[in-house]
């Protein structure tokens, strides 16, 4: 693994980087959420929970970026960038990215929490011609915390219960070696974050690829009960649509003991959307075989 720079329109984004030995077979964009940043998806506090390593592993190129006011960008963006503005950022970084390195066989983003809206919203914005789909964990459309608190940091401040849940769903020193991962909060993210319920229906409109929603079984942010999946799931034009729960989880699934699990199920999905691509590609390289006799 190592730690690049990504120009996104004359500002520089830092990102984690893990790549297979050969040829990527795709490549996997991971956005972090409000206050955290890339190293979120490189847990260390037990070897399964690093998407980072799990996506080399399965021959996938792995990206995980630190989002505008993050990392890099965070003295030039104190504070930070609108979704829109976040996602023609990170259009731009991953056209740098593209330009030094091969994609595979396409581009498929891995987003939680707030990263999540900048994904949607991306998405809706056309991120990349390339775009595969999109699995997303912590991010619904209606808030089940009060608005006030919606601008809170996924890291180690206030709604400590709604962004951990159980202490026993971590390994042990999770919280100390995740303070890598912790970061201040931009200011700009706390005002999106309050006005989303009111923007999704327009941005679920514009997406059109195949999205994956995960929540954990003790998520607190959002509401995930029937009417509000059923909502959620109308509102999306995505071509194909899945909501899953991931037991034994918090809202931050990827530190957990859930992680791997949750990793490998977005993977799955992943590799569900390369299928037509694969068959389309065997198709034109040959004739398909006759049934035997």
């Amino acid at each position: 693994m190592s730690r690049i720079s990504l120009d996104a329109g004359g500002v520089t984004l830092s990102a984690l980087l893990a790549e297979p030995p050969g040829p990527p077979r795709a490549t996997v964009l991971a956005v972090h959420g409000g206050g955290m940043n890339a190293h979120y998806f490189d847990g260390r506090a037990h070897p399964t929970l690093s998407l980072l390593t799990l996506g080399a592993e399965l021959g996938y190129t792995v990206l995980a970026v630190d989002r505008p006011g993050y990392g890099a960008s965070a003295a030039a963006l104190p504070e930070g960038l609108t979704l829109d503005g976040q996602a023609d950022a990170l259009r731009s970084a991953l056209d740098d990215f593209a330009a030094r390195r091969p994609l595979g066989a396409g581009l498929f983003v891995l987003a939680h929490s707030y990263g999540g809206k900048v994904a949607l919203t991306a998405a809706a914005r056309g991120l990349h011609p390339a775009l595969l789909g999109l699995d997303i964990s912590g991010c619904g459309h209606r808030y089940a915390a009060k608005p006030a608190s919606t601008g809170t940091a996924t890291g180690f401040g206030g709604g400590r219960g709604l962004n951990w849940g159980p202490l026993g769903l971590y390994p042990p020193d999770t919280f100390r070696l995740a303070a890598t991962a912790v970061a201040d909060v931009p200011v700009c993210e706390g005002a999106e974050a309050a006005r989303w319920e009111e923007r999704f229906p327009a941005v679920a409109a514009g997406v059109r690829v195949p999205v994956r929603l995960t929540f954990a079984e003790h998520e607190g942010w959002w509401r995930h009960d029937p009417e509000a999946i059923s909502e959620l799931t109308g509102l999306l034009a995505a071509p194909r649509l899945l909501v899953d729960r991931q037991p034994g989880a918090g809202h931050n699934i990827s530190l957990g003991w859930a992680a791997r699990a949750y990793h490998l199920r977005a993977f799955g999905f992943l590799e569900e959307c390369l299928q037509p691509h694969a068959a389309a590609s065997a198709s034109a390289a040959r004739r398909p075989e006759p049934y035997p006799a």
